[in-house]
C-alpha cells in the first residue's frame, strides 16, 4: 500500500514536471503540433507527421532562441521575447487553473495562483530563451 502512494507521488510529480516543460516551450509545441497534423493530413503517414513536427517545433525554438541573441536593438529583442513567452504564461495560467479548478474553492485565490503560475512559467520561458547557444552551455 505505502508503494502504491509513493509511486503515485512520484507520478504526479512527473506530470507535472511534464506539463511544467510542455507549458514554458507552448510555442515551438504548438507549432510542431499544427506542422505534424498539416503532414498526417497530406498522406505522409504517421512516422513522416511525427518527424515533420519535430523538426518544425526544434527549427521554431532555434529560429527564437537565434533571434534573441543576435538581435541587438532592445525593441526588436522585447518582441521576440513576447512572441516566446506570452503563450508560454498563458499556458501556465490555464495549467494552474486547470490543477486548483477542484481544490481551491475561493474564486479570488484561484485567479491569484493561476496569474503567478503563469508569470512564473513566463519568465522561465524567457530564461530558457536567453540561455546562451551552442555545446559549451550544456555543462553549466
Amino acid at each position: 500500500m505505502v508503494a502504491v502512494m509513493l509511486m503515485s507521488v512520484v507520478l504526479i510529480g512527473v506530470l507535472c514536471f511534464a506539463a511544467y516543460t510542455l507549458a514554458t516551450y507552448a510555442l515551438p509545441f504548438i507549432l510542431g503540433l499544427t506542422a505534424a497534423r498539416f503532414a498526417y493530413d497530406t498522406g505522409s503517414g504517421l512516422i513522416g507527421a511525427g518527424l515533420a513536427g519535430l523538426a518544425a517545433g526544434a527549427v521554431a525554438f532555434g529560429l527564437l532562441a537565434f533571434l534573441f541573441a543576435s538581435l541587438r536593438p532592445p525593441i526588436l529583442r522585447l518582441v521576440v521575447a513576447l512572441v516566446f513567452a506570452a503563450p508560454a504564461a498563458m499556458a501556465g495560467y490555464m495549467l494552474v487553473h486547470g490543477i486548483t479548478r477542484e481544490t481551491v474553492p475561493s474564486e479570488i485565490w484561484r485567479q491569484v495562483f493561476c496569474v503567478i503560475g503563469g508569470g512564473f512559467v513566463g519568465i522561465s520561458a524567457l530564461m530558457r530563451l536567453a540561455a546562451p547557444l551552442g555545446p559549451l552551455s550544456v555543462g553549466r
